[in-house]
């Protein structure tokens, strides 16, 4: 099983931040390597916090306070009260639907036509993007920052892509493509760490050692990995379109639904 939790690591280090679903992909992988159940679920949750802790390192001076300086404090406090007014609807959501979500929704054939609509709806969203109105999460205002906590509820439809589904939100709304992906990591911290800790408590923490060992493992690795894609993909926004995530969704959805 630790060969399995590696693999799934480096699958939502790649997945996570990228606007191609880390929970579709995972659920498609599972299905392959035949790693699926209540544990299995909880894995592909919980796992989710390395690619966080990776956000953390990387952003560690815009989301951390430094009270000696009056200036920089005031633009994380900014940015963390919009955090929490784009979490409030996925919050809501989250938690009336997530077992009806889990039980009708996990599997590779919803997550295969998700990836499909998830595309489309990005292509449009790049397509419609002629102006930017606002070029970083400082010059957010709230209202952006509760619109795109609505379109990340497009993401508890797995396939969809909290990643792709914000941004997807702030090219709607006339965000530039890095400030709509930089806000859509910041709020990937409540967003994850809320669902893996309602996991966790589901689970009652009744994982043996040797499951909370594979989590672990899972989770370190989704750390490096995703610590990389972070910088690599900030890189690439700033240079080129979001239309060749789009048309691998594409190829990758109609794949899985002929193998199906």
């Amino acid at each position: 099983m630790i060969l399995k939790a590696i693999i799934l690591g480096i699958i939502e280090g790649l997945t996570e931040f990228l606007p191609v679903s880390s929970t579709g992909h995972l659920i498609i992988a599972n299905k392959f390597i035949s790693f699926t159940g209540d544990f299995a679920n909880a894995f592909n949750v919980v796992i989710q916090v390395g690619a966080i802790l990776a956000v953390i390192f990387y952003y560690k001076d815009k989301i951390f306070p430094k009270f000696d300086d009056k200036i920089q404090s005031k633009k994380v406090f900014n940015l963390w009260y919009k955090v929490v007014v784009g979490f409030i609807p996925a919050l809501i959501l989250g938690f009336l639907f997530d077992d009806y979500i889990e039980e009708h929704f996990f599997n590779p054939k919803t997550v295969a036509l998700a990836l499909i609509v998830g595309a489309i709806l990005l292509l449009y969203a790049e397509a419609r993007l002629k102006r930017v109105k606002v070029d970083s999460v400082d010059r957010m205002s709230y209202k952006d920052a509760f619109m795109v906590g609505v379109f990340q509820c497009l993401a508890l439809w797995p396939g969809m892509s909290r990643s792709a589904s914000t941004i997807i939100g702030g090219l709607f709304l006339g965000l530039s493509r890095e400030a709509a992906a930089e806000f859509s990591f910041f709020l990937a911290l409540p967003t994850i760490i809320g669902a893996s800790v309602l996991k966790i408590f589901k689970a009652g923490f009744m994982f043996t050692p040797y499951e909370w060992l594979v989590l672990f493992v899972g989770t370190f690795v989704s750390f490096i990995v995703a610590l990389i894609v972070i910088a690599a993909f900030m890189s690439y926004i700033k240079k080129k379109k979001l239309a060749p995530f789009a048309y691998y969704r594409i190829i990758l959805g109609i794949i899985v639904l002929l193998l199906l």
